[in-house]
């Protein structure tokens, strides 16, 4: 009786480092898409630093220039941009490696559901990084060259500072326009109702502008350029939501109301 046992755990044993081999194999081709990328361009690092620094130059008052205050910061921050840049440009090769991985595990219509959201996921990411870059920094750094003019000093800021403030509000816009794919997954995936998305759009409002008010610098420039969009796209996700289950679920909503 022990022998179907001891093969039972022989087989899941086997089954458990076939997967850690796999997992193993997906992490290192994501790297090595990664790495590739970054061998070819870190040729360019520092017209791609240059690039990114390109909205605060514009804005800064005669005479301000960037700093180093690091002995190897010229060399390290134009290199962690580059990686950075690599990493963005081979992500769709790192999310198929995942992808690869754990479909076998799901369901066909989760399947269906999965593939879209991650390519939406993506390309929503691009967009708030795009808007931060083209719209948010040039204002910010306007506002701040304004209000650094009264007193007289010379504003300047070391590189691998304004790298950390660049990636936070990258960050923070990219995660930003992420919400419409939060709010049709919620749908979805029945946690709320269309209905009740409609009804606390109030406090989403307020919500944005605490957000705002953490993340981007205390001036109310600022904070618009970010609340806005959050609410927009809030909008958005109750309209993509509303086709996805007026497609898919079109009794979804009635349940939850009489519910």
């Amino acid at each position: 009786m022990s022998d179907p046992q001891h093969q039972q755990n022989e087989g899941t044993e086997e089954s458990f480092i076939s997967h850690l081999v796999e997992l193993r194999d997906r992490i290192i081709k994501a790297g090595i898409a990664v790495i590739v990328v970054f061998l070819s361009l870190v040729y360019w690092a520092t017209d791609i630093f240059k690039l990114l620094a390109r909205p605060l130059m514009e804005n800064l008052p005669k005479g301000g220039r960037m700093i180093v205050t690091d002995v190897t910061g010229s060399f390290f921050v134009p290199v962690k941009v580059t990686m950075l840049v690599a990493l963005v440009i081979a992500l769709p090769i790192v999310l198929y490696q995942i992808w690869a991985f754990v479909a076998p595990g799901l369901y066909q219509h989760e399947k269906k559901l999965v593939t879209p959201l991650v390519g939406s996921s993506y390309l929503l990411f691009l967009c708030g990084m795009a808007f931060a870059y083209f719209v948010v920094f040039p204002t910010i750094f306007r506002v701040m060259a304004h209000y650094n003019a009264p007193l007289d000093v010379q504003m300047s800021t070391d590189i691998d500072n304004y790298l950390s403030f660049v990636l936070s509000m990258f960050l923070a816009f990219g995660v930003t326009f992420e919400v419409p794919i939060v709010v049709v997954l919620l749908v979805r995936m029945k946690v709320v109702t269309l209905k009740k998305l409609r009804s606390i759009r109030p406090y989403v409002v307020v919500g944005a502008f605490i957000v705002a008010a953490v993340v981007t610098p205390p001036d109310v420039f600022s904070q618009l350029i970010l609340a806005l969009p959050l609410i927009i796209l809030y909008e958005a996700g109750i309209i993509a939501a509303r086709l996805v289950v007026g497609k898919d679920e079109p009794v979804a909503e009635e349940e939850g109301a009489t519910g």
